[in-house]
């Protein structure tokens, strides 16, 4: 695996050829990117919906209706959608199912491990919602951080994928009752294959030459 040639294969895939699916063992890959993703302090706020069918993806797609219109054949014509979910409160109780499960898979050596990592976990989050009141800009970070892996993984199994923040979130908020459940949508990432028409796909990648974007420590 060349990961340089990885990432100057992908990009953002305009046009999908609604004929082509992704395989169940490559989504399963995808799946596995989604649930293993680095996030702050072992926090997973996130909550993915996906949707490989036309009746699922329709759905998505009453979110790229009027002023986003530009995207609904996107969400339609790819092989699968995933929308991205934040949650909207870490309170301590979320935290304290994420401990259990750390527990169950043996994360822990002995019982004041356990409640050292939580105080520690509790006290990261609490700065953010209580000192500098960005829990939720934070939260939505490490959602980010989860895409971005999802978009390399699809690369690395040469699949085609595109990132779409061009979306009406409340309209998928109240579609899948999101809100209710302490949860709102983000983000888009539509995967397939792109067409033999995306324009996209043909031009050549423009990136920041290295000697602006690095500084080199001696």
């Amino acid at each position: 695996m060349n990961l340089t040639e990885i990432v100057k294969r992908r990009y953002s895939t305009k046009e999908f050829d609604p004929e082509r699916k992704v395989s169940d063992k490559d989504f399963q890959e995808i799946k596995s990117l989604l649930r293993f993703s680095a996030s702050s302090v072992n926090s997973q706020p996130w909550h993915f919906i996906i949707a490989d069918s036309d009746e699922g993806k329709q759905r998505i797609a009453k979110g790229t209706q009027d002023f986003y219109i530009f995207n609904e054949p996107k969400v339609k014509d790819a092989s699968h959608v995933i929308v991205f979910c934040v949650k909207t409160d870490v309170n301590e109780d979320y935290m304290l199912n994420l401990l259990d499960q750390e527990d169950k898979d043996g994360r822990f050596l002995d019982a004041s491990l356990k409640q050292d990592l939580h105080k520690a976990r509790m006290f990261f989050t609490d700065i953010h919602r209580y000192d500098l009141k960005d829990a939720q800009h934070w939260m939505e970070k490490q959602v980010y951080l989860n895409m971005g892996t999802v978009l390399l993984g699809a690369g690395a199994l040469g699949l085609d994928a595109l990132p779409m923040e061009g979306f009406d979130a409340k309209a998928v908020d109240e579609e899948f009752g999101l809100r209710e459940k302490g949860y709102t949508a983000i983000g888009l990432v539509a995967i397939g294959y792109h067409k033999d028409t995306d324009f996209n796909a043909s031009l050549p990648k423009s990136r920041l030459p290295e000697d602006e974007i690095f500084t080199i420590l001696d």
